[in-house]
């Protein structure tokens, strides 16, 4: 399903909606956002991945800030990075990493906008993504999100209780 643009939805409005409906509903429908302190370094955090360019690390080629979209899910957004594992000849397997400031939530907010990520991905390139990353600033760790079922489909829910929302 092809949606209208007025029934987008910005893959961050996904972290948005399972962190809290309402500040969902405030940020996206309302418009209303003040940057706060936390917010300023979760922004120059990201800041300086964009800055940081495309680059090819041997069998790695890292892009930063690639626009993404699914027609299927009427979803846009913008993965701030994604790795390119060379697989074999000129196969390259996409990886999506995504920054946060803070510390792992126990909640799947990230995950799913993650997910979301490479369900965009998957579309746009026509593979099978199995799995990405979260980098989290206050612990400066990296860990996978493996992409399954569970996930996929907790992640296609939020799209459309999102879009319900919206």
């Amino acid at each position: 399903m092809n949606y209208p643009d007025e029934d987008i939805i910005m893959i961050s409005a996904l972290q948005h909606f399972v962190f809290c409906p309402r500040q969902c509903a405030l940020i996206h429908i309302e418009q209303v956002w003040a940057e706060s302190g936390l917010t300023a370094e979760g922004r120059i955090m990201h800041e300086r991945v964009h800055e940081a360019g495309n680059e090819s690390r041997g069998s790695i080629r890292i892009s930063r800030g690639l626009p993404l979209r699914s027609s299927r899910l009427g979803l846009v957004g913008i993965a701030y990075m994604v790795e390119f594992h060379r697989v074999g000849g000129n196969a390259w397997q996409p990886y999506p990493v995504e920054y946060k400031r803070g510390k792992p939530k126990p909640d799947h907010s990230d995950m799913v906008q993650l997910c979301a990520q490479a369900l965009c991905l998957e579309e746009m390139l026509s593979v099978s993504i199995f799995d990405g990353a979260m980098f989290y600033g206050r612990t400066r760790r990296r860990f996978d999100v493996v992409f399954d079922e569970d996930l996929r489909r907790r992640t296609e829910k939020t799209v459309a209780d999102t879009r319900q929302l919206l």
